[in-house]
């Protein structure tokens, strides 16, 4: 702690007794205990101290006493900021205590704890491996999306900032501040305030918390592991554009190598270890759920060096104040323009990552609903987790289990007031394959999103069926009530008695009678029947023309109304054990002489396997992008508990073959995701026809890989895996599910062989 702090510099002394008295009249102190005080040596802005008594230690922090600049300094706010977060669980220091008496010690001050650990003055880390190094940026660009991942109305921080237009205040603030703080006139910084004010992103709207300063040199980590125990200094916290905070953490990297702001702060270029900006911005965009291409990067960068020089200024302008923070003060006033110039440079340049000629990127207006799906999941989804399985848990051995949950009710009608309503059908969401094949991801990461947004299946697979297949008035009947929510679908294809892999062998039979079907037949794994508000199901029966030659010609799906005289649900199915109420169920369904209209029937007799394909095509993307989503979250789960648990004397993720389950995960997650986003691209460009082998191979490809992922999480996590008290058993028999559902992976791989082998014959055939 010695090279951390110093006596108290003279400018900053106060009265240690009144110190004493007031804290022991708040009980952080003994009247008898002696406090001692030393200056933190760091730090340019308020002052901050290490209060000792023999048995604990505390950190104050307090305004510089003297003449401030307007709006500057404002311990309050660093107060509130720290208090929502250390009561979010966010890793902050705990604030123990705000004093506004300026009679104390003469300003205003707070106390936190003091918190234990290593901070990196230089943020080039000498003293560390590079692996180490490369292990303490990662640790840190993660920390910074989980920050701007945070919900604000849940912390009670929505009024502290002004949100929408953070990046126009900004210039305009830091412009002031410059102004206000210089000693001479600098024409660079000049024309970078003009630059920036006329390049202020037309989009800057989006609002989170921001620190405002975020360094390596902020951050605390752990005695011993690359993990970040605390964030420091929220002075300049606000709420507004996290991607002006990303920037300034990425600013070191576009550093010339021969820049140094002071001794500590220079510039990253060829540091062994260091991550690449491409890799950090990587890690910060897949912790967020957010495309990896930052536009206007280049503006941001600009910002956060302009602001880093209005910094500079500001200290140089305290030190001839004589009320500086720190002793090497006077070092900022020579480091102002050449920022300005580096700045200037940045925002002539594109600097972005990746880059808009990436793979399978969405449309931009595909971006913008998966941020509001994002933020609708982070914010209002996620939190109702809880309270839905409480639901489920108390209806467990009660006919109230099939009904769905007030709170999912609620949830749908906020997302219908959102715009975030039927995204899976084209035609009415205007987003494509590839658009919505992101967003189904993201709601693959809770068992009950799907159904906040009117995605889930089978009701989706059947409004497609309805909106392609459908006549005039049967849409009007059936797929617009759908469409509005107001009512539920199942679809009845699986049957008990014959071997359902191969769909010709259905017997359930439909015979015409005047101006009626009769359908007659047994079916099961009828998905969603149990719910209450399941009024329609579309039945696939066997109309048994002797004349028919094609075998798959002799089928037809009909729509028979669920209150019709005849449909009986005869049980519900378990899925390892559970009937998975959640999803309506899985259901054995008796259609006894059932007589529907004629006019019931999709498209006409015999169009079955061609409603079929185009039904499944689409269903099979949505299945296999959700469960690239429930990997993503058993992955973090098996990663929490790797690094949570320790066996053998060192942590789980340190044993071999627990880091070797984590790499192959990530290989395997990002393998089936780029597959699967192929195949989205391939029915928005040459149609389901043409993508059948496309879908054929990600429907192998991602329950596999769901089924690997989420039993290398139970393993790491033992006994607790196999328990209710994680998602993961439910997580893999949906996963399991997956392997059989809408055709098993064996009719797939049979699929996916003869469209090889045909494709290989052409090309042998065109060589010739």
């Amino acid at each position: 702690m010695d090279e951390l702090t110093t006596h108290v510099r003279q400018q900053h002394k106060f009265s240690v007794d009144r110190l004493l008295r007031y804290l022991s009249v708040k009980s952080l102190v003994s009247n008898n205990d002696t406090l001692t005080v030393r200056q933190y040596s760091a730090g340019q802005s308020n002052p901050t101290f290490l209060i000792q008594t023999p048995s604990n230690s505390y950190v104050l922090r307090k305004k510089p006493p003297g003449e401030l600049l307007p709006g500057a300094h404002k311990v309050d706010r660093e107060y509130r900021v720290q208090k929502a977060l250390f009561s979010a669980g966010f890793p902050v220091p705990q604030p123990l205590l705000h004093c506004t008496d300026t009679d104390v010690i003469g300003t205003e001050f707070y106390l936190m704890e003091h918190v234990r650990g290593r901070i990196f003055r230089d943020l080039r880390l000498p003293g560390v491996s590079a692996a180490e190094r490369a292990a303490l940026y990662v640790a840190s660009v993660e920390l910074l999306a989980k920050l701007h991942s945070l919900d604000l109305a849940s912390l009670n921080l929505e009024g502290h900032g002004k949100g929408p237009g953070y990046c126009k205040r900004q210039v305009s603030t830091w412009t002031k501040q410059y102004t206000a703080a210089a000693h001479r006139d600098i024409p660079a910084m000049n024309e970078l305030s003009d630059w920036l004010m006329k390049n202020v992103p037309a989009a800057d709207n989006e609002v989170t918390l921001v620190h405002g300063d975020f360094r390596l040199d902020n951050l605390i980590f752990h005695p011993t592991e690359a993990r970040v125990i605390a964030l420091l200094d929220w002075e300049l916290s606000t709420t507004g554009q996290p991607l002006a905070d990303f920037a300034y953490f990425l600013m070191p990297h576009y550093w010339p190598s021969n820049v140094n702001i002071i001794s500590t702060m220079g510039s990253l270029k060829g540091i062994k270890g260091v991550p690449s900006v491409d890799d950090l911005i990587s890690i910060y965009c897949r912790c967020r759920g957010i495309p990896s291409a930052l536009p206007q990067l280049n503006f941001y960068l600009a910002l956060s060096v302009f602001k880093m020089a209005g910094i500079a200024q500001g200290i140089y302008a305290r030190h001839l104040l004589g009320n500086a923070s720190a002793p090497n003060a006077a070092e900022f006033s020579q480091c102002v323009e050449p920022l300005a110039k580096i700045a200037l440079q940045l925002a002539q340049r594109s600097t972005t990552g990746p880059t808009e000629e990436g793979l399978f990127l969405q449309t931009a207006k595909g971006q913008a609903v998966l941020q509001q799906v994002k933020d609708f999941m982070r914010q209002k989804v996620l939190p109702a987790q809880k309270e839905v399985e409480e639901y489920y848990s108390k209806h467990a051995q009660s006919p109230q289990r099939w009904h769905t949950p007030q709170i999912v009710e609620d949830l749908k009608v906020k997302a219908r007031e959102a715009g975030l309503w039927n995204l899976f059908l084209p035609a009415v969401s205007g987003l494509s394959q590839l658009d919505y094949a992101y967003i189904a991801e993201e709601t693959g990461r809770c068992l009950f999103a799907p159904e906040v947004f009117n995605c889930q299946a089978p009701d989706t697979g059947n409004m497609e069926v309805l909106h392609m297949f459908g006549s005039k008035e049967q849409k009007k009947k059936w797929l617009e009530p759908l469409l509005r929510g107001e009512i539920r679908s199942c679809f009845c294809m699986t049957e008990p008695d014959v071997a359902s892999s191969d769909a010709t062998n259905m017997e359930c039979t439909l015979r015409r009678d005047e101006d009626n079907y009769v359908i007659h037949g047994k079916k099961w794994w009828s998905s969603g029947a149990g719910n209450p508000q399941c009024k329609v199901a579309i039945v696939m029966c066997r109309s048994g023309s002797p004349d028919v030659s094609s075998r798959h010609g002799q089928h037809s799906m009909i729509l028979v109304p669920m209150d019709t005289p005849g449909v009986k649900l005869v049980r519900p199915l378990t899925v390892f054990g559970q009937d998975d109420a959640i999803h309506g169920g899985h259901f054995e369904v008796h259609f006894e002489n059932v007589r529907v209209p004629a006019s019931n029937i999709i498209l006409g007799e015999g169009r079955g396997f061609e409603i079929a394909q185009g039904r499944l095509g689409p269903g099979r993307l949505h299945h296999c992008m959700r469960a690239v989503g429930l990997a993503e979250l058993a992955l973090e789960l098996l990663c929490q508990r790797a690094a949570s648990r320790r066996t053998f004397g060192k942590k789980l993720y340190q044993h071999e073959v627990v880091a070797h389950w984590i790499a192959e995960c990530r290989l395997l997650t990002e393998q089936t995701r780029l597959l699967t986003l192929q195949a989205a691209h391939a029915l928005d460009t040459v149609g389901s026809r043409a993508a059948r082998k496309q879908i054929a191979m990600i429907k192998v490809a991602a329950a596999r890989m769901a089924c690997k992922v989420v039993d290398c999480a139970i393993q790491v996590h033992g006994g607790a895996g196999l328990s209710g008290d994680v998602p993961l058993a439910q997580m893999y028999a949906y996963a399991r599910t997956l392997r059989i559902a809408d055709g098993p992976d064996e009719v797939h791989l049979s699929s996916i062989a003869h469209l090889e082998l045909r494709d290989q014959l052409k090309k042998a055939q065109a060589k010739l």
